[in-house]
């Protein structure tokens, strides 16, 4: 029997190389997530891989997974301790290698293999690993899995099965590459800044990008998990930065930048402008829903309100369905009501048949709105995006809050936010048009402009986001409002970015 794991250990002990480190609160809310040494151990990650394969038998799949690996000095030995886990528990491994997470997804179609798990800290900081697993492609994990995997990790409940199998796939980059890259070229030329921050999508990005035709300008695409320049996160200031100072030095159509594992993909149009991602899902929508009428899309509570509001969108019968952010969350709705895409302010999008399978790929993104470019040869990417109707948006905002208590913090303001609806209070200098308590709390005022705050899914943090149609004054108000509120808390800490 595999020893029952413990939440904390003193690294350079015995003890921590006997038994199994698993803190509790990497179990998130559709994906796992720790401080590697510090919250985890190998032999945690072991019980781990012997938890999945149990879970996996007992919700009746057949017990075969795709494992793979993003570039960090610590992954691949992460991933091995999982595999023994899944071997332990009777699961037969496919093992890709070296991967982007949307590659892992793809194989699940490509080897028709049910199950998945997926070493990657996404676009977390150095230190933090994570897996993102599922078992019923192209859908992840939610918190039912995940409640039940934790219960039975954490309980050593973990059962040993004979039948375990490794098969290491070779080359299976060159499947992924093919699938992506076999269609007819573009006719309109393109140059393309391509950033990948040292991240592993540095290691597969270019390349596609070149095999489609377009003149690609590697940023940042040498493999280094120091992250030298900035962490791979095109969410982030920082690596947008980068992009619109690049793009506009070379002159290029956009800049494409993709995060740690290369399942999201942000933009920055040929004048430089930094491009939220909820925005360029504004305009997708706006390209696919002329291709296809009636088109019904999902988006996450943090995104812009031009989803309802866009007159093109209007005019083109397109339907939007806002519900709770996460990458599982998003890619599970979108396959429940049959959407044609997903899209997330994070930038993690989800197309469905006939543009993708389901799943998040920022390669897929990228080339979608390469798509779109294509489609309109007469206006360029910053023409694109005028077209929007204006709004003022900030960043995605995240004060730090413990894992402890940030959900405490976030009902606190949620009922702070339901009272003065009730009571038919003013929030931020107007009356409170509705409240939307989905995921956090989502605060609207008469003229449009919003603010939301939840608990992030996978760090110790809230997520802030604000904005409006009317001006950058009202939007800076509801900020203000909104932080106000956030620090009657004083368990909150100082924000990662603001404006």
């Amino acid at each position: 029997m595999f020893p029952k794991p413990v939440a904390a250990l003193t690294p350079n002990s015995y003890a921590y190389e006997t038994t199994p480190l698993v803190k509790p609160t990497g179990f998130r809310e559709y994906d796992a997530r720790w401080l590697f040494e510090k919250e985890l151990n190998l032999m945690g990650v072991q019980a781990l891989g012997l938890g999945l394969g149990t879970l996996i038998r007992e919700m009746g799949v057949k017990p075969e997974i795709v494992t793979g690996h993003d570039y960090r000095s610590y992954s691949a030995s992460i991933k091995l301790a999982l595999i023994n886990g899944l071997l332990a528990s009777g699961c037969i491994v496919h093992d890709i290698g070296l991967a982007m997470s949307p590659m892992a997804y793809f194989a699940q179609f490509e080897l028709d293999v049910p199950c998945v798990a997926m070493v990657t800290a996404s676009h977390n900081d150095n230190g933090w690993t994570g897996v993102k697993m599922g078992a019923q492609r192209p859908v992840t994990f939610g918190p039912d899995e995940m409640s039940r995997l934790k219960e039975i990790v954490l309980n050593g409940l973990g059962k040993a099965h004979a039948g375990g199998a490794y098969h290491f796939v070779d080359q299976f980059a060159e499947r992924y590459i093919k699938d992506l890259t076999t269609r007819a070229p573009y006719k309109r030329k393109m140059k393309v800044i391509a950033a990948c921050g040292n991240g592993t999508a540095g290691a597969f990005a270019p390349g596609i990008l070149e095999k489609l035709g377009v003149d690609v300008i590697p940023l940042d695409a040498t493999l280094d998990y120091n992250f030298p320049r900035y962490n791979p996160n095109p969410e982030d200031m920082e690596m947008l930065h980068a992009m619109a100072h690049a793009v506009t030095e070379h002159k290029a159509d956009v800049a494409l930048g993709f995060d740690g594992d290369g399942d999201r993909c942000g933009v920055v149009d040929n004048e430089g402008n930094e491009i939220f991602a909820d925005k360029i899902g504004v305009m997708l929508a706006r390209d696919l829903s002329s291709l296809h009428k009636n088109a019904q899309f999902v988006v996450d509570v943090k995104s812009t309100g031009l989803f309802m509001t866009d007159p093109v969108l209007q005019a083109q019968g397109a339907k939007t369905d806002y519900w709770k952010t996460g990458h599982s969350y998003i890619k599970r709705r979108v396959a429940d009501l049959k959407a044609l895409a997903g899209f997330e302010k994070s930038g993690h999008f989800f197309f469905n048949t006939p543009v993708g399978r389901g799943y998040d790929d920022g390669l897929v993104t990228a080339i979608a709105v390469l798509d779109m470019l294509d489609r309109n040869p007469d206006k360029s990417m910053a023409d694109l995006y005028r077209a929007l109707p204006k709004t003022w948006g900030t960043p995605t905002m995240s004060p730090h809050c413990a894992d402890e208590v940030k959900y405490g913090v976030v009902e606190r303001v949620t009922a702070d936010i339901q009272a003065l609806a009730n009571s038919n209070a003013s929030f931020a200098d107007q009356k409170i048009r509705d409240v939307v308590t989905v995921n956090g709390v989502r605060v609207t005022c008469e003229d449009g402009t919003w603010g939301l705050v939840r608990a992030s899914s996978n760090k110790p943090e809230l997520v802030v986001v604000c904005e409006s149609p009317v001006s950058e004054a009202r939007m800076r108000t509801m900020f203000a409002a909104i932080d106000a509120l956030i620090r009657k808390s004083p368990d909150v800490g100082a924000y990662n970015q603001t404006i």
